[in-house]
């Protein structure tokens, strides 16, 4: 059984979660050729070991993050929000608890 520690949530059972997609993928701007687009979205690397991958946790907070797993193994290595933002409102929440 996979265990993803939810940033928001703590850890979970993977089954309240729904994989996105390999988040080390880089698109093209929205103006680029068709080729461009195709390499994308449908030519990836069958990673063997750490890959990180996109996961949206949609059986409780429904944020975004992005798990880096090993796919051998399929230990979970780490867990970060995927946007930015979330981040940082995480960190801030810290600090203020190590100031209680």
């Amino acid at each position: 059984m996979i265990r993803i520690d939810c940033p928001f949530c703590g850890v979970r059972d993977h089954s309240e979660f729904s994989y996105g997609s390999d988040a080390s993928v880089i698109y093209p701007d929205l103006d680029a050729g068709e080729q461009e687009w195709h390499d994308a979205v449908f030519l990836r690397d069958n990673i063997r070991g750490k890959q990180f991958e996109s996961w949206q946790h949609v059986h409780g907070c429904r944020m975004w993050l992005v798990v880096e797993r090993d796919t051998l193994t399929h230990r979970i290595l780490s867990v970060r929000p995927a946007h930015g933002g979330h981040a940082s409102v995480l960190e801030g929440e810290s600090d203020q608890e190590a100031g209680r």
